[in-house]
């Protein structure tokens, strides 16, 4: 992946160019990275679900009640129905006969999974720091492609433990802590890839829907991982390892990386020759589009003027980028938001097959697949959040605003979830709503937007290395959450509820002063725009 002069045009998209015979318009390309880079993220996120899903496996606990048999002619109510809970008879025997895994089925079982959760997403949060800065100076196409190869590659490693008959711990740690930092190249490549090809208008909203790919990953990664699992639990880790690799094979057929891959100006540039002297900076977008229609010829090696993807990029350094205004409190914003969100994403499966729902116990399986609901209310709260902020351009307010939400509704969740099947889910939705919401918006829109701060003079750029700084922070909460939950879930579920709100009350506190500045601008008080909103690069 060595930075070379000029690069060719993905393959793929090569062969399809001679097929066709002319280049696709900028409005395709631009649908092609979205549907693109939503699918390669969304195989990152289901090759995380498997260990979630297989929790109650490895440790079952002998301490709860068996599921229940269940009558075949019962009906579930909506919206589970027959798509989440059929007959158990099959599961009811299973976990009878089932004595977990050694070394996860001891009385330690439960803090043996989080530790190799926090192994996980500690190197992971550590990857991710190298990652943003790599990501600035390499080709992304090549750099995401080898890291969902080699993250496939590593969790159907840890699947094969199970066919092996590997018993040994640090097998699996270290197994869990190679997936983690090849995972980490991943979310600093696609949100740079999407801001290379996008500009600044309506971006909240865009990304919101865009950032469904967390939720539709978790979806799938708990669908495949729990339609497996009967056949061993190796098989929920070999299967989204291969769907994960597959992904990159996507990647380095399909993806362009640049706008200057096919034959494009930069749409970020500040001297990039289709982009015009115009006060409002709307205007200036516009005309850069008019630019990116320009019909150009050749395999995409870049038009006159405008070079390769990243030959005239510099890339920003980890100090420097820190100092962009809104980097550190979205930073830490997002260690407290991730810890909450990630808990329920390790953890939500296990919570609900180890207590009762409407009186009753559920199986593993049916377990994993009502938790994908807490990730429907994800989707919808990612798009709400970005919308919101898109409006009142008030990014900070808004994440603020959906982590005070969010602890009501988990309190709620807690104490009334086990009602019924259909208010937990409700409940469950509700709770997903407002903690996914302001997690989409921080990592994706707000990372975005701040690198491409204006402090970033000349062509410079710092996207990949942004994102790295704000989600590699927040992944040392999501690896914080999971680990304190193994403990705490031995005292009780509450005492996990009560991490989670503390959790989700800090998130909100420190975007105090960013949500104090909106306000204020709001008001009029300031002529300064804050940091957290969209700030725009000055193009001359």
């Amino acid at each position: 992946m060595a930075m070379n002069s000029k690069r060719k045009t993905p393959p793929g998209i090569a062969l399809l160019r001679r097929v066709r015979g002319r280049n696709w318009s900028p409005k395709t390309f631009r649908y092609a990275i979205l549907l693109i880079t939503f699918i390669a993220y969304a195989c990152y996120h289901a090759s995380r679900k498997p260990s979630s899903i297989v929790k109650s496996v490895l440790h079952p606990d002998s301490s709860t009640k068996p599921p229940q048999e269940h009558n075949s002619n019962k009906i579930y109510p909506w919206p589970m129905g027959n798509v989440f809970v059929k007959r158990e008879i099959d599961e009811v025997l299973l976990h009878r006969k089932s004595k977990g895994w050694e070394p996860f089925n001891g009385k330690d079982g439960t803090s043996r999974l989080g530790e190799i959760d926090v192994a996980f997403l500690a190197c992971y949060s550590i990857g991710m720091y190298v990652a943003g800065h790599l990501g600035d100076s390499l080709d992304l196409r090549l750099f995401l492609t080898w890291g969902m190869i080699g993250s496939g590659f590593f969790v159907g490693l840890f699947g094969m433990g199970y066919f092996w008959n590997i018993h040994a711990f640090w097998f699996f740690l270290v197994m869990q802590m190679a997936a983690g930092l090849f995972q980490a190249t991943g979310w600093p490549s696609v949100v740079a890839v999407v801001g290379n090809w996008f500009g600044k208008r309506k971006r909240g909203l865009i990304m919101g829907i865009w950032n469904a790919h967390t939720s539709v990953g978790n979806i799938c990664g708990s669908l495949i991982a729990a339609g497996v699992l009967e056949y061993g639990w190796g098989w929920s880790f070999i299967a989204p390892g291969f769907v994960m690799s597959l992904g990159g094979v996507i990647v380095y057929l399909f993806l362009a990386a640049y706008p200057e891959d096919v034959g494009f100006p930069d749409i970020n540039s500040n001297s990039g020759k289709f982009i015009k002297r115009k006060r409002d900076v709307e205007e200036e977008e516009e005309e850069v589009e008019e630019g990116l229609g320009t019909d150009v010829e050749g395999e995409g090696e870049g038009s006159s003027g405008s070079g390769s993807g990243y030959e005239n990029k510099r890339s920003v350094g980890l100090l420097q980028a820190c100092m962009i205004p809104g980097v550190i409190p979205f930073a830490l914003c997002l260690f407290f938001s991730k810890l909450v969100a990630y808990t329920f994403l390790y953890w939500l499966p296990f919570y609900l097959s180890q207590t009762t729902i409407g009186g009753e116990y559920v199986s593993v399986k049916t377990a994993g697949n009502l938790s994908t609901l807490f990730d429907v209310g994800g989707i919808v709260g990612g798009i709400l959040c970005g919308y919101i902020s898109d409006k009142f351009k008030a990014r900070a307010t808004t994440a603020a605003a959906f982590m005070y939400a969010a602890i009501p509704a988990m309190l709620v969740y807690h104490s009334y979830g086990g009602v019924s099947q259909t208010v937990n889910i409700l409940l469950m939705m509700v709770a997903g709503l407002f903690v996914n919401g302001p997690y989409a918006l921080i990592t994706t829109a707000v990372s975005a937007d701040l690198g491409t701060h204006k402090s970033l003079q000349g062509d410079s750029r710092a996207l990949a290395t942004v994102t790295a700084i704000i989600d590699g922070t927040g992944s040392a909460g999501a690896a914080l959450g999971p680990l304190l939950t193994g403990f705490l879930s031995t005292m009780g579920w509450q005492a996990v509820f009560y991490m989670l709100v503390v959790g989700a009350l800090c998130a909100g506190l420190l975007l105090t002063r960013l949500v104090i500045a909106e306000i204020r601008e709001k008001l009029g008080y300031v002529d300064e725009v804050p940091a957290s909103e969209p700030l725009l690069t000055d193009r001359r």
